[in-house]
């Protein structure tokens, strides 16, 4: 079943974490204080929502990445009950989908909760003072329709956020597979 991004309100400031990489090491937001935006994506490998647009998040966040885009991607999904979102599985991911950014593991959910992450995919961009400027769909592209995986909403924003404006609204939320919260982990 299909779920909408809670749109959480412009301006909320990005939560800070500390989170494991698939490639070892950890990741926060303060690793990336210089970077004039940052990206934080709710992934998982499983969701044909994220498999629809996943080469097109690769490929968009490499291109803006030259532009001082940090990216970071987060699977938060229960991995007892949903294996596929494993970080062997993410890795794989990560390979095929050419992500050029660390993709990170929520095993807690603490995280997703407090960035208040619906769906996969889910996508928060903050402007280099960490405050919310967008949140929204990445483009049209849905597992049943034939628009091209472009990533022109986030691409919109991204071009007004680095050039240091606003993003107009509306913003379209994001629509993908809900998180798979571990029981008692549910958004209240």
């Amino acid at each position: 079943m299909a779920i909408s991004s809670f749109m959480v309100p412009l301006g909320t400031p990005a939560p800070s974490f500390t989170l494991p990489s698939i490639d070892g090491g950890e990741v926060s937001p303060e690793d990336f204080a210089g970077a004039p935006a940052l990206l934080v994506v709710f992934l998982s490998n499983h969701c044909p929502y994220v498999r629809r647009v996943e080469h097109a998040i690769g490929a968009v966040t490499a291109e803006y990445a030259a532009r001082g885009l940090a990216t970071v991607a987060i699977c938060s999904n229960d991995v007892v009950n949903y294996p596929d979102d494993g970080a062997d599985h993410l890795r794989e991911q990560a390979k095929r989908a050419g992500f050029g950014f660390p993709y990170l593991v929520d095993e807690s959910q603490e995280v997703a909760r407090a960035y208040r992450a619906a769906c996969t995919p889910d996508f928060f961009l903050y402007d280099a003072e960490r405050r919310l400027a967008y949140r929204g769909e990445f483009d049209g592209a849905r597992p049943r329709n034939d628009l091209p995986a472009d990533g022109s909403s986030l691409r919109a924003a991204l071009d007004h956020v680095l050039a240091g404006g606003t993003v107009p609204e509306p913003h379209t939320p994001s629509v993908g597979c809900g998180i798979k919260w571990k029981p008692g982990n549910e958004p209240g």
